[in-house]
């Protein structure tokens, strides 16, 4: 557990410490919007929690997508661990944007749910799949028949996630589009995107001690059931 603490507690700390110092600067320091194109435009600070939780909910689902071809390969446990943590922090973070967007959409639209917009209810089926994955790994027995069926539901969810990032270019509803530079008609300033890019990168900072805590927390699981396989056998003898 010492290289556990060496490795993830550091990476842990400076992610929370940037997640809570990019809300200090959203909030306080970031400029405001142009009144004229929103109607609460105060509200739109809670997008430099909501998007940088998107990105990193993308990798989490990558990672899951990655996890699911190991299994289905080499039949490895490190392939299902992958599948496992993906689902997991998939989950995790997908529960970030599906909470934080609303709050927006409430303020912005007036209610915080259009059904009929494409990349809210892909995402919200997103994070429906790895809710799915983290209750079933909980609550079936593990096996390969149960580990075929979840990879599979993992592969399935991940041809969500381009369908998901592409929506709002593709089908214009609601839900803002993808604005990253400035522009005469995004009006993006430099500071918000910096405090934008802050976010994401102590969200990813975040993830990734988050992903090397649970693979550890594998690790030792698979380590106490081997020991205990070991010494079931032999009191067998």
């Amino acid at each position: 557990m010492r290289d556990v603490s060496h490795a993830v507690v550091p990476l842990i700390t400076v992610g929370i410490i940037g997640t809570i110092v990019t809300a200090i600067l959203g909030f306080f320091w970031a400029p405001a919007v142009d009144s004229n194109s929103w109607n609460a435009p105060e509200a739109y600070r809670i997008i430099y929690w909501h998007v940088p939780f998107a990105w990193v909910s993308f990798l989490a689902f990558a990672i899951l997508f990655l996890g699911s071809i190991f299994w289905y390969a080499k039949r490895s446990d490190f392939g299902w661990v992958m599948v496992t943590i993906g689902s997991e922090m998939g989950l995790l973070f997908g529960l970030g944007v599906v909470i934080s967007g609303p709050i927006w959409g409430a303020a912005e639209w007036g209610v915080p749910w259009d059904w009929g917009d494409v990349r809210l209810n892909t995402y919200a089926l997103l994070t429906a799949v790895a809710l799915f994955l983290v209750m079933s790994m909980r609550s079936q027995p593990d096996g390969e028949e149960t580990r075929d069926t979840l990879a599979a539901i993992g592969l399935f969810g991940f041809i969500l996630v381009p369908i998901t990032a592409m929506a709002t270019t593709i089908w214009r509803n609601r839900h803002p589009g993808v604005i990253i530079i400035e522009t005469e008609e995004t009006g993006m300033d430099s500071e918000i995107r910096l405090v934008l890019f802050l976010g994401a990168i102590s969200l990813m900072v975040l993830f990734a001690g988050l992903v090397s805590l649970n693979y550890e927390l594998h690790s030792l699981r698979k380590q106490i059931s081997d020991k205990e396989s070991k010494i079931d056998e032999e009191s067998m003898q």
